[in-house]
């Protein structure tokens, strides 16, 4: 399994060495909402338009296997770390082995002494938008 780390280490890793990518697996809304610089955002869920509920990405796999080589050094990020922990349990069955889990997520998620901060709580970089060559739409076209 992936180690856990926190926004700030996940920031220190990406920017002390630029092998590391960032996959952010939540929503496209989420995403545009706001990300990480140059984050790949490949959702692990996403919007049935019918019934407005979130449902299993089916095509998460094959986009992340014809974007990234199983030895990617991944940071795997999405709001509050649960969906980034099931991500890496997927990755880790496809063969990735280099994987950090952002465990607080973006936004944060409650801990034994309140709100464990996520990344856009802890002043670390954040841009909002489609995300350029890293949006899910660019990403699911190349596989």
């Amino acid at each position: 399994m992936p180690d856990d780390i926190s926004p700030q280490e996940a920031y220190e890793l990406l920017k002390n060495d630029p092998g590391y990518i960032y996959l952010d697996v939540r929503s496209v809304e989420e995403f545009e909402e706001g990300h990480a610089p140059k984050a790949l955002n490949i959702p692990i869920m996403l919007r049935d338009p019918a019934s407005g509920r979130m449902v299993p990405n089916q095509e998460f796999m094959q986009v992340v296997q014809a974007n990234l080589k199983p030895d990617a050094k991944l940071v795997v990020g999405c709001k509050a770390g649960g969906r980034s922990a099931t991500a890496c349990q997927i990755l880790t069955q496809l063969g990735y082995a280099n994987l950090k889990n952002v465990a607080s997520g973006f936004i944060g998620k409650p801990g034994p002494g309140g709100l464990i901060p996520g990344w856009s709580m802890c002043g670390l970089p954040v841009e909002p938008g489609e995300g350029g060559d890293g949006q899910y739409a660019k990403l699911k076209g190349n596989g």
